[in-house]
This record gives C-alpha cells, structure tokens and sequence, in this order.
C-alpha cells in the first residue's frame, strides 16, 4: 500500500512540475509581449497632460533602473539633475529653445550629462580615438533605459538636444567635468502621437 502511496505522490509532484513549466512559458511569453509593447509604444510626446503628476519617488525608481545600462568598465559616468520644483521647472523650461511651450506641462525635467575622462579611459590614457566619446555613448544607452522604464511606468518623454548648457550649469552647480548632454521632459501624453514610418531594415543594416 505504502508503495502505490509513493509512486501516487511522485505522479502528482511530476505532474506539478509540468503544470508550473507551463505557467512560466506564459508568463515569459506575456514579458516578452509587453516588453515589444513598450518599444511600440514609446514615442517622443510635445505636448502634456497638465492634470497628472509625478512623485519624487516614482522618479527615483526610474532612475534607479537607469544604472542597470552598461557602461565602459562599470563606471556609470552618466549623472542625472531633476528639476520638480515650480521654481525650477520655469527657469529650465527657458533653457530648451523653440521646446518651451512643449514641455511646458511636464512636471519632470532631467538633466542628463557624463562624467569626462572615465568611459574610453585606462590610467587616465584614452585606450582607442573615440576617447570622451565613449562617455556620451554610455549616457546614450542610459538615457535609453530611461525613457523605456519610463514607458513601462506609464509615462511618457521628450529627449532634448537644444539647450543652454552654461546656464544649465550654473542653475544645478554641475561641475566643470561633466558633459551635459540632454534635458528629458517626463510626464504624460495629452493626445495619442501618430507613430512615424521607418526605414527599411536592410537600409540600415548589412549581413554578411
């Protein structure tokens, strides 16, 4: 008796195991499904819902995703400034140029920039012709995390390259050995954007 007990009890462990590898094929599924979701779905918003807000700590949740990019050795040379004062928010929403009245209902604005000489660097020698270069790729792939977390969270982002770096500086006392790069408008879409046709895959890449 106790051995048709046994052989019962491993039949119903086998077909538990088979039941939960199952269920972690859909729900790999279901992440992967989302995930393409985000990429889709991401696009650069110009105008914002003034209505909604954004908490300092859903931000420091979304930063936090942003130091799981790669960087060059693991340095992290990209640095965030986070404008959500009204104090600040106006006085950077007067350094985008023509993105003004953009941005103007975005409750977030990001400073991103890069600290010199540590991405593309070996012993304070630049280990290939690219040099700093590597810093500002390094806070390209963050700055991506960033505006596709951003997306997974429900919100929505505009990189901006126009801006005044001098005065962003002296706004945030950024230190004379960080690049800035962009200002990142965060917060969410007032109107559903048209999604902008792209190139064909094999205009921009080459198989060999």
């Amino acid at each position: 008796m106790k051995k048709y007990l046994f052989v019962a009890a491993v039949a119903i462990m086998a077909l538990a195991g088979c039941s939960n590898k199952s269920e972690t094929t859909e729900t790999e599924k279901t992440s992967a499904a989302s995930f393409d979701e985000v990429l889709s779905s991401r696009r650069s918003i110009r105008n914002y819902d003034a209505s909604k807000k954004i908490t300092e700590a859903e931000v420091r949740e979304l930063l936090k995703a942003t130091q799981e990019a790669p960087s060059w050795a693991n340095q992290e040379p990209t640095k965030y400034y986070v404008a959500m004062s009204p104090e600040k928010l106006a006085a950077v929403q007067d350094m985008v140029g023509g993105n003004k009245e953009r941005i103007a209902n975005a409750p977030v604005l990001i400073v991103s920039t890069f600290e010199q000489g540590k991405s593309g660097f070996f012993q304070g020698e630049k280990t290939n012709e690219v040099g700093d270069g590597w810093g500002a790729y390094d806070n390209g792939l963050s700055n991506c995390y960033l505006i596709l977390k951003a997306r997974a969270m429900g919100f929505d982002t505009l990189i901006m390259g126009i801006r005044d770096a001098d005065k962003l500086r002296e706004l945030f006392a950024i230190p004379g050995n960080e690049t800035i790069m962009a200002v990142i408008a965060l917060g969410y879409r007032a109107e559903e954007p048209k999604r902008p046709e792209r190139r064909d895959l094999d205009e921009i890449a080459k198989f060999f």
